[in-house]
């Protein structure tokens, strides 16, 4: 089998940071001898993560069996989403921002057995669906749990207790159309009705600063989706929430944010 040597675009602080939890995790366990020393599962795990690296070329290149790459990436990424913010948490710094912008995105993922609630008509593929709220920069801040792709953004954004935090710490929220209903602090666009098949030039106006505003939100979804393990998911739906959750805690520790 041939080798090559690879790299991963994330500095230092980053690994050092998935070392140190799953060397405090092994001493709180008592963990016994294992294939790789702390360092060397954060760096396998990253390459999984953040290359989307298969486990067997984990396994052929960090010199361990399959299911060991599996399960030492299992566990980092379950030690990174157990120290993810909830949207509680997140609302703490959010509420002093001049503003936020709210938009949706899909992970797609392989077809599963039960594949209808995770079939989304509007992007015509299979997927979770993933709430994700934006600073006015267009930096990522928070990215909810995963629902099947079937879900609306909107009751997403309301199943998620989104909708209603943001409005009850009166922060002014962008969004598009699919937030029409929202209500509260959120801002949609306007949009064309039958019974006003013109929108006014001041509505247009509107429509299109309300646009350059949100376009910053796209970048934060560009962001998260840098990590090529979510071009598309082939593991089980169910752990979609686990591997955004810690795609996002070591986001912020990369960006030197929010981990203090």
């Amino acid at each position: 089998m041939l080798s090559y040597p690879s790299t991963i675009p994330l500095s230092s602080r980053t690994l050092n940071h998935l070392t140190d939890l799953i060397r405090a995790h092994r001493n709180q366990h008592r963990s016994r001898w294992r294939r790789l020393d702390p360092g060397r599962q954060a760096l396998l795990a990253l390459a999984h993560l953040h290359n989307g690296d298969t486990y067997t070329r984990l396994a052929a290149g960090f010199a361990v069996g399959v299911a060991t790459a599996w399960r030492y990436v299992q566990e980092a990424i379950a030690l990174l989403a157990a120290v993810a913010e909830d949207l509680a948490t997140a609302m703490r710094r959010i509420r002093h921002l001049a503003y936020t912008i709210l938009d949706g995105t899909l992970i797609p993922i392989d077809r599963v057995a039960d594949q209808k609630p995770y079939y989304s008509g509007k992007h015509r593929r299979h997927g979770v669906n993933v709430q994700v709220i934006a600073d006015p920069a267009g930096r990522l801040v928070w990215a909810s749990r995963t629902l099947p792709g079937s879900a609306h953004d909107l009751t997403a954004a309301r199943v998620h207790g989104i909708t209603h935090a943001l409005t009850s710490a009166q922060v002014m929220t962008f969004a598009d159309k699919g937030y029409q209903g929202a209500r509260g602090t959120v801002r949609t666009p306007f949009k064309r009705h039958r019974s006003r098949p013109k929108l006014s030039r001041r509505q247009k106006t509107i429509n299109r600063a309300h646009a350059k505003i949100r376009a910053h939100g796209e970048r934060a979804i560009a962001t998260l989706k840098t990590w090529k393990i979510l071009t598309k998911l082939r593991c089980s739906p169910h752990r979609a929430t686990a591997i955004v959750q810690a795609i996002l805690v070591l986001h912020h520790v990369e960006a030197n944010r929010y981990t203090g």
